[in-house]
């Protein structure tokens, strides 16, 4: 009974991840709008039913596609933290590079931000208004790998720090103002400065 349930389990995990793959392709190629429940579960082959009782609704659907989009930049922080084990200013450098790469080239990103002004978008506040959930989140694995690396400060500065840092690359993400190379330069320097 127990692997029967587990494996119902996983096979729901699998049909999730799925439906959230299909929404971010089919949004990174003709825009939100043109997702729909029925679209989703005629690509999957599923019935429409399942998607709703998979998702709820468009708008937790769009809540799971920017977190699961989030959860490929908060890899690449893992993994330049983990190149830099014990270098502070090579660990951020590193991770806002990667994050703002990675940003200028999603074709997901890309197609939230260029949403229409008044069109109805889901994705666009999850990343800007309504952001606070994705930048508590990234907060939290930033400020632990930043703990590790960074001088014994008080926690007001560690966390002032951290969200000083989550909140600029964010804005960079979604409006660069220099290339990858520089912001990340910068932001290492910055970081140096308040944490090493």
């Amino acid at each position: 009974m127990a692997a029967t349930q587990t494996a119902t389990q996983d096979d729901q995990a699998r049909l999730r991840t799925r439906i959230v793959q299909v929404a971010a392709a089919v949004t990174s190629e003709t825009g939100w709008s043109s997702v729909t429940m029925g679209l989703l579960a005629d690509t999957i082959g599923v019935s429409r039913q399942t998607v709703y009782n998979e998702l709820g609704s468009k708008r937790q659907l769009a809540e799971e596609v920017v977190f699961a989009e989030l959860q490929q930049f908060l890899t690449l922080v893992d993994a330049a933290f983990q190149a830099h084990p014990t270098d502070l200013a090579a660990a951020v450098r590193t991770a806002c590079r990667d994050v703002l790469v990675r940003a200028a080239e999603s074709p997901l990103l890309h197609a939230i931000a260029s949403t229409s002004h008044g069109a109805r978008h889901d994705l666009l506040p999850l990343l800007t208004t309504q952001s606070e959930t994705l930048i508590d989140t990234a907060k939290t694995v930033v400020r632990t790998r930043l703990a590790l690396l960074a001088r014994p400060v008080p926690d007001r500065e560690l966390t002032a720090a951290t969200d000083m840092l989550v909140r600029t690359i964010l804005s960079h993400v979604m409006q660069p103002s220099a290339s990858p190379e520089v912001t990340a330069d910068n932001m290492a320097w910055l970081t140096q400065q308040l944490l090493a």
